[in-house]
């Protein structure tokens, strides 16, 4: 462990201490105090869950900053991480911790999760807008990922959106079409201990998108607090400017950026998509 990272972790474990004092009298849950988990597809509103789920710590004795981040592929390298690294990221984790991850729901990391040791969230957002999302993250926001200079190299948006669609199939470094990149999250949905949070819900009705919220984590953690004070603290957490998704702070961009054909490509490759997530009835869009 380097000595920024030593020293960093020095620093998380005293305000984890300076926490535990400040709500010594408040007495843990029955099944103890759990680890509150922020599972996202990439490019959907990872870092607004963050912020939001932090806002529990001016409630009740959470860490005030994220234990860690993991994802499923290191973005500068897109190596996909293995199952045993995975789960070693899963079980690092301790009581009172808030963390986040770009998590697939695989079995064995599922069977983890859905324990009275987690309190989990899982949001996503409408694919079509997050292959948007991607273009202009890879494209103009991240220089160091494993994708950039392929999608620099591209003559337009528009071949560049194609290939946030179809993927690259035949690349060195794995990248699926995007019903493919979203498949190894999909389990999460079929879990009832896994509170499931559209994006959309967020930027349309965030009122009401909190308050349940709030319910999924009263359910695990009976709180005193009233429950203006707890709303009002999540709130408080949101910060736009710090969100890369809020790149325009709206939904249903795609409208703007699709052609006939990126359309027409989308509904092959991922129409039943759409359904799955609740976006769409059919392919009739």
């Amino acid at each position: 462990m380097s000595v920024k990272s030593t020293l960093r972790s020095a620093i998380y474990q005293t305000e984890k201490l300076a926490q535990r004092a400040r709500f010594a009298s408040m007495a843990a849950p029955q099944d103890g105090w759990p680890i509150l988990l922020s599972i996202s597809f990439p490019k959907s509103g990872t870092h607004l869950l963050d912020q939001i789920l932090l806002g529990f710590a001016k409630v009740a004795p959470f860490s005030r900053r994220l234990h860690s981040f993991f994802a499923g592929y290191e973005g500068e390298s897109g190596r996909k991480r293995s199952l045993e690294e995975t789960l070693a990221w899963v079980d690092s984790l301790r009581a009172l911790d808030i963390t986040s991850a770009h998590l697939f729901a695989w079995d064995e990391v599922v069977s983890r999760v859905c324990t009275p040791e987690f309190i989990p969230y899982f949001i996503f957002r409408d694919p079509r807008d997050v292959v948007v999302s991607h273009v202009f993250y890879v494209t103009d926001m991240e220089a160091r990922h494993v994708h950039h200079d392929y999608y620099a190299s591209l003559p337009d948006f528009d071949s560049r959106l194609k290939t946030s669609i179809l993927g690259l199939p035949d690349s060195k470094v794995e990248f699926p079409d995007i019903t493919g990149r979203f498949a190894p999250y999909l389990n999460w949905l079929d879990h009832p201990e896994v509170m499931t949070i559209h994006f959309e819900d967020l930027i349309q009705d965030r009122g009401a998108a909190l308050n349940r919220i709030i319910d999924h984590f009263l359910r695990r953690i009976p709180l005193h607090a009233p429950r203006e004070l707890i709303l009002e603290s999540l709130e408080a957490s949101i910060n736009p400017g710090r969100s890369p998704t809020f790149r325009s702070g709206k939904t249903g961009e795609w409208k703007k950026h699709f052609t006939d054909e990126h359309r027409r490509i989308f509904k092959d490759v991922a129409g039943d998509l759409l359904v799955r997530l609740g976006y769409e009835q059919g392919n009739n869009w």
